[in-house]
């Protein structure tokens, strides 16, 4: 391709990017949402400055949760190039763009490489892996704890069967854990894999990071959860102030776990957002609509909004860059 043909073919990807990002977002958002109606009748009896205190908080809390992210994302980066904190804040966002209409947010990936130098956005793929890993590990660890709460008051099961659930629960969660820990084992299996094994210069980068550097991870990691899990607490606080605090958080836990084991497309999931919060909290309220104008008023916040301000970044990305 000549220059001038690369120049074109780049806007026409740019452009393709961010119409589809916003007929999906005008499909899921400015068309017709009930969920989000339900939200806006369930505020309007609550007090006009509590309901504005409370979403600027979670608003200034979803900042936080994607700075954060994108603190880990320089971190994990260096490994690769020296990129700088408004460099990662709008890979981060970018990505976000891309993910909201690919399935289970794979596009968050290449969205978020594209501003690493062209021979270093492969591997880039897999120093994502570490800090995907590094949210799951958390997801996991709490969410299994607060599911064995969970099924402890609320499922009439056989003691011996709960016990069994226990101890496969922590048996699960201690190689989750030793896995991380260790990551490069991972290397050592894609290595024994014949076919790959001629790809290790790519994900050798994932045996890189050493126990430190991955204690650092899982802390932002951490961070990220609590940051998330209190934007629910405020807006289920909000609509349902009468449920326990305790209840409230480990449901949300439990709620967050089955989430992230399921496949989603983020501007279709969150109909199965919906179903999943509605049946977990029916245990602690009977309270639905507002449960699903909860969920709902969060997964706005913590994704269509990030996407429409990744779509200020998308003309950023550099396709064809021959940088080092």
């Amino acid at each position: 391709m000549t220059a001038t043909a690369k120049k074109i073919f780049s806007y026409l990807i740019k452009a393709t990017i961010l119409v589809l990002a916003f007929l999906f977002i005008y499909n899921k958002f400015l068309g017709k949402n009930d969920s989000l109606q339900q939200f806006e009748r369930l505020i309007a009896v609550i007090s006009h400055r509590q309901v504005i205190y409370t979403l600027s908080a979670v608003v200034l809390l979803m900042v936080l949760n994607w700075f954060l992210e994108s603190l880990k994302w320089q971190y994990l980066a260096k490994k690769l190039t020296t990129i700088s904190v408004w460099i990662a804040i709008e890979a981060v966002f970018c990505g976000l763009t891309w993910a909201i209409f690919t399935p289970n947010r794979i596009g968050e990936y290449g969205g978020r490489v594209m501003f690493l130098p062209n021979r270093k956005r492969i591997h880039g793929i897999f120093a994502m892996a570490v800090g995907a890993f590094a949210q799951n590990v958390i997801t996991n660890l709490v969410g299994v704890s607060a599911s064995l709460w969970f099924i402890y008051y609320f499922l009439n099961i056989n003691p011996w069967l709960y016990l069994g659930l226990v101890v496969l629960s922590v048996i699960f969660l201690g190689l989750f854990l030793i896995f991380y820990f260790n990551i490069k084992w991972l290397v050592g299996l894609l290595d024994r894999i014949k076919f790959l094994k001629k790809y290790h210069r790519f994900f050798e980068i994932m045996g890189r990071y050493n126990i430190d550097e991955l204690l650092v991870v899982i802390g932002y990691s951490l961070a990220r959860f609590f940051v998330f899990s209190f934007q629910y607490y405020l807006i289920i606080h909000l609509l349902l102030p009468d449920i326990p605090f305790i209840s409230m958080m480990l449901t949300v836990f439990v709620f967050l776990f089955i989430q992230s084991a399921m496949p989603s497309l983020d501007l279709l999931d969150i109909g199965v957002r919906s179903f999943t919060a509605m049946h977990l909290f029916l245990y602690i309220t009977n309270q639905q609509i507002a449960i699903i104008a909860a969920v709902s008023s969060i997964w706005l916040i913590n994704l269509i909004i990030p996407a429409i301000i990744g779509s200020v970044f998308v003309f950023k990305m550099r396709f064809f860059d021959r940088t080092v």
